[in-house]
């Protein structure tokens, strides 16, 4: 199982939002109006048994078991998945031994759930079900057991770990299987749906419940947007099915919420149309494409938003362009606030990078933005997103190098002033000390952070050898010029500033810092 912990949620291993139509201001008549409710009721007592269904859709969905082979250290018996433990709640993971250890094989494995998509053998279920469950596994086989008990070993076709996909292939002939819906108006808010799955390695068990939300993000990555179910979904049910009424498969059980790990009626499937065109891809062979257009985002938080003058849950920040991307050549710039895509408003429930990687490749589409205040429209070519290899070499390695703090004496009316109104010391980022704090650009131009005071709004969201490039978007590259930006912001009355910060050689986010003596 993959776990995402919030208060204390579990992911198994194992976008807009749903509208609510309300009448116009002035109605007359109360939505739950009798007349009006007659033919929105449900009929009584339906359904009145899930018997038919669950009969006629089970024999289509599987259990997905693997075998896998762990190297660890002989001095090091930690069983399988204590590394997961220690990395989620910030411990080091212990090494254990010395160089003259002898490392020794475990066995390890999964279980998960699937459905069957064609006769002739394709499986769909969950990637994290058929990946190594730990640093150092391999998977050495994967099985997959019918209802009837059969077994076939499978071979992987494809995965996708952005959308937690995975195609599997077994070898029959006339095997039972069930179809996707089509479109996304085949579920709705209150519609009754059935799991079918494998939890806690149980074998074939059906729940039911209703759909509770749609497009619901729940930071597990950036194409989030989840059909919510209280049906019920425990560890195992991952990779299984969720069906509707008519038995067309509306979304595949990924995820639960839950302070224990088992189920409180708060579960997740991917939905059907999302899914669809991804496991279609995997089928043929075929990387998924995506729409990219190169840019970095961040969330508007409250501070952000009164930094920008903007709404709140509307919109998102551009915190970096890629050099030579789709955005950079439509003139999109970092610190613009992007507000729709294609016509699509960007909300916290459907993003930026969701409503751009369902864009075809070469499409072209209106982008609205917000820069300085003012609104404007950009038309964007939509490239193809880059390989998970090939973004990562975009990233660059935290910095743990300390900034020496200038003594009190010495610090200038400008250091001073940041310190007073900003809880930061700030010097000059000069070439010497962009070498030591190995950034991979020896000529960037800011402000680096040499303290921070710790009753300072700063001191949650800024450390020593942050690098501060901007301030409300004005560059500062000296401590006055800092002072200057505050001052100004004091002056229009703000409350907060937006500060452009980089953190060693990470892209730069955008930070908003409530000015001493605002709050």
């Amino acid at each position: 199982m993959r776990y995402v912990y919030g208060l204390t949620a579990a992911l198994l291993i194992g976008g807009a939002t749903a509208t609510l139509t309300v009448g116009p201001v002035g109605a007359q008549t109360a939505q739950n109006e009798p007349a009006s409710m007659a033919a929105a009721a449900p009929r009584a007592g339906a359904p009145m048994s899930f018997a038919d269904l669950a009969a006629r859709l089970q024999p289509a969905v599987v259990n997905i078991s693997t075998k896998q082979s762990i190297q660890v250290s002989q001095s090091r018996q930690l069983p399988p998945g204590f590394e997961e433990f220690f990395r989620r709640f910030g411990a080091p993971v212990p090494e254990g031994g010395g160089s003259g250890d002898e490392p020794a094989t475990q066995r390890g494995g999964s279980l998960g759930s699937g459905f069957i998509i064609s006769a002739d053998g394709y499986v769909v279920t969950n990637n994290h079900v058929v990946s190594p469950s730990r640093t150092g596994a391999t998977v050495d086989q994967i099985t997959v057991t019918l209802p009837d008990r059969r077994e076939f070993e499978a071979e992987l076709v494809g995965r996708d770990a952005a959308s937690d996909l995975a195609v599997l292939k077994i070898k029959g002939s006339n095997l039972p299987f069930v179809r996707f819906a089509s479109g996304p108006e085949a579920v709705r808010v209150g519609d009754w749906v059935v799991a079918i799955g494998n939890p806690f390695g149980l074998g074939g068990t059906v729940t039911a419940g209703i759909v509770s939300a749609l497009h619901r993000n729940i930071g597990a990555g950036i194409y989030d947007r989840y059909i919510q179910t209280d049906a019920s979904i425990n560890m195992g049910n991952s990779g299984g099915p969720m069906f509707d009424l008519n038995g067309n498969v509306v979304g595949i059980n990924t995820a639960l919420i839950s302070p224990t790990g088992g189920n409180v009626g708060i579960g997740f499937a991917i939905p059907a149309e999302q899914a669809a065109p991804i496991v279609e891809s995997l089928r043929k062979g075929q990387r998924p494409q995506r729409g990219y257009i190169g840019v970095s985002l961040q969330e508007i938080t409250e501070d952000i938003a009164d930094s920008l003058n903007v709404p709140k849950n509307r919109g998102e920040l551009i915190r970096g362009v890629t050099p030579g991307g789709a955005a950079a050549r439509a003139g999109i710039q970092q610190g613009d606030v992007v507000i729709s895509v294609n016509n699509q408003p960007v909300t916290p429930d459907q993003s930026l990078a969701y409503l751009v990687s369902n864009l075809d490749v070469g499409a072209k589409i209106p982008i609205e933005l917000i820069r300085g205040g003012e609104r404007r429209t950009v038309t964007v070519t939509v490239g193809e997103r880059p390989t998970d290899e090939e973004l990562a070499k975009l990233n660059g390695i935290e910095n743990e190098t300390p900034v020496t703090e200038p003594a009190e004496s010495e610090q200038s009316t400008g250091q001073k002033s940041a310190r007073e109104s900003l809880g930061v010391t700030v010097q000059t980022l000069t070439p010497e000390i962009a070498r030591s704090l190995r950034l991979n650009d020896v000529n960037l131009r800011g402000l680096v952070v040499a303290s921070v005071s710790p009753s300072s709004d700063a001191a949650s969201k800024i450390q020593q050898g942050d690098i501060i490039l901007s301030i409300n978007q004005r560059a500062t590259r000296t401590p006055e010029e800092a002072a200057a930006a505050v001052s100004a912001a004091r002056a229009a009355g703000r409350k907060t500033v937006l500060l452009l910060v980089r953190r060693g050689n990470n892209p730069p986010a955008y930070i908003g810092i409530a000015l001493a003596g605002a709050r």
